[in-house]
This record gives structure tokens, sequence and C-alpha cells, in this order.
């Protein structure tokens, strides 16, 4: 492994992270200034969780399971929202499929929508000790009193500029340097244009944020809360998992365990759909295409996969990402199973 390879697994590391940690602190700063009304309108509707979760995991990329990740970090969402959302979601692959087969992958991405959205039912349903999967650490959304009213700095941004605390230059930094990797093509150079929008979108208004809220919003909940609890954690399992990947794809030729009987390949595709990682899953998706292989086993390695959305998961709660992927794999290999008995 070479030095450009290490450096290429740092940088998605931190693209990764630094988009986690962008969406905590704006779902931090809505509760905040809601009072919290928002994420008691969510919990209070299961299945507005799970619609919502599958919708954004049945998106092409991982922002979307990035998203529902960090809310269900904050016991904003349930653990069948989770499954609902990593269920609908395939990663890259998504943009592969619109590509190759656009008219099959839109309802692919329809039946993992609704599949999601049972599979988050039954979870949450049948599976009743989901508190013991996230770390007791791990905090609800906390507003303190008169946090509400005290979000914007009431003096000048120039001032908040002039006297600007550690805290707020090393958030302002990494924010305007993940904006500048950006846009030079560092970060993400590979990704589709709405993707690299999106990313330089919501950096750009949680570089606003970092700004204008007052000192005491920012130490208690984006340093606090956000920065100092997941930051680190999630980038050193990030980089870990990511850095594994590229030596498993190194000494191991994935394409080359497929096997002609279809049951074996449904199972393959299954246990291969465990790696966090997009580029493995998608020799289905090219077998598919080709017609090599039939619908039931792309669509289990679909609902299994995940591409990167659960890594930062991994970093929060690796109970929760065996269970995750163990009932996503169950899923998987059932609904295959039946699909290709039936000649699908």
């Amino acid at each position: 492994m070479n030095f450009a390879t290490i450096v290429g697994v740092i940088k998605h590391a931190f693209m990764i992270t630094t988009f986690v940690i962008i969406m905590m602190l704006l779902i931090e700063f809505i509760n905040v200034v809601t009072r919290g009304d928002w994420q008691k309108k969510i919990k209070t509707s299961k299945f507005g969780q799970y619609l919502l979760a599958a919708i954004l995991g049945a998106t092409p990329g991982c922002l979307g399971a990035f998203t529902v990740v960090s809310l269900y970090s904050h016991k904003v969402v349930t653990f069948g929202a989770l499954v609902a959302t990593m269920i609908a979601t395939s990663g890259d692959e998504t943009y592969l499929m619109l590509s190759l087969f656009p008219l099959k992958a839109l309802l692919i991405m329809l039946l993992l929508t609704v599949v999601g959205i049972l599979g988050g039912f039954l979870t949450d349903k049948f599976y009743k000790n989901q508190n013991a999967l996230l770390p007791e650490n791990l905090h609800e959304f906390e507003i303190h009193k008169h946090d509400a009213d005290t979000v914007i700095s009431k003096g000048n941004i120039l001032t908040n500029l002039k006297n600007i605390s550690f805290q707020r230059a090393l958030l302002l930094f990494m924010l305007l340097s993940f904006l500048f990797l950006l846009a030079i093509g560092q970060i993400a150079g590979d990704a589709e244009s709405w993707v690299k929008y999106t990313f330089a979108i919501t950096t750009g208004i949680a570089i606003i944020l970092t700004v204008i809220v007052s000192e005491h919003f920012l130490e208690k909940h984006f340093w606090e809360h956000v920065i100092k609890k997941h930051f680190l954690r999630i980038f050193g399992w990030t980089f870990l998992a990511l850095f594994v990947i590229v030596i498993f794809n190194n000494y191991f030729d994935v394409g080359g365990w497929i096997k002609d009987n279809p049951y074996i390949i449904l199972v393959i595709a299954s246990l291969i759909g465990l790696i966090p990682e997009s580029g493995p899953h998608m020799i289905f998706v090219t077998l598919f295409a080709e017609g090599i292989i039939p619908f039931s086993i792309l669509f289990a390695s679909s609902i299994v996969q995940d591409g990167h959305g659960t890594l930062p998961l991994f970093a929060v709660s690796k109970k929760s990402w065996l269970v995750l992927k163990l009932i996503n794999l169950a899923f998987g290999l059932v609904l295959g199973f039946i699909l290709l008995t039936l000649g699908l």
C-alpha cells in the first residue's frame, strides 16, 4: 500500500466524518430553536419515521443514510427507522443502476423503500431491547433553560470574529478547509454534481451558523454536544474501517467468489453486502445488467449492502451496527430465496 492510498483513505474518512458532523450541527441548531418540537412530532409518528427514513435511504449515495445515523445517535428516531434506511439504501450502486437500467433501477428503489418501511415496523415490533444498543453516554438533544432565546449572538458578527474563541476558530477552520478541499476537487471529486452542491450548501450553512451563534450556544451545543463527543471517534473508526477494506480488496478477488449455482451466488452476494464499502457490490449490478444473474440476487444484495452508510454508525455503536447488519442480512436472504424460487 503506497502513501497516495493512505492519503486517499484519510480524505475519504474526513469527508464522511465532516458531513456527519455538519448534519449534527444543523440538527442541534434546529432542535434548540424549535425547543425540540420537531423531534417530538417525529417520535409520536412511527410510520412517519419509517417513511422518512426509507425515503432518505433510497436517495442515491450515502447522504440520507448519514443523516438518519445522526438522528438515531441522538435518539430522535428508533432503531427500526434506522433499519428502514439501511434496507432502502444502496449507496453509490444506485448511480450505477440508474445509468445502466434506469427504469428497473427506479423500480428497485421503490421496492427497497417498501421493504424498508416493513422492515422498520417489524424490527420495532419484535425487537424490544433497543436501549441496550446505544452507549449510555450518548445523549438526546438537550435544551438548556433560555437556550432557545440565546441562540443568536446579540453582539455584532464582527465582534464574534474579532474576539473569536478557540472553539469557534477551530470549527471555522475545519469547515472552511472542507469547503476548500471540495472546491478544488480533493474531496468528492468523482461524485455527482448534486452531491457536491449538497456538501457545499450544507457546509456554507454550518459556517454561517458558526459565525452568528452566541458563545454560550457554540460552547454548550456545537462544541460540547457534537465536536467533543463525536468527531474524533467517528473519524477514527471510519478511517480504520476504510483502511481495512482497502487491504481486503488488495489481497482478495471478490469477483472470483462468484459461482455458477444461483443459490450460492445469492448467499455470496448477501454476505458481501455486509462489507461497508460500495465497490464489491457493483459486481452484481454489472452482472445483472449483462443478464448473467437474476433480479432476486441483485435485490438481495441491495437490501443487505448500504455503501458507506453504516460507517458512522459503527463509530457510534458497534452493537447497533452488528444487529442492524444481521437484520438486513436476514431480510436479504429470505426475500432473495423467495424471489429466486419463484424464478425472478
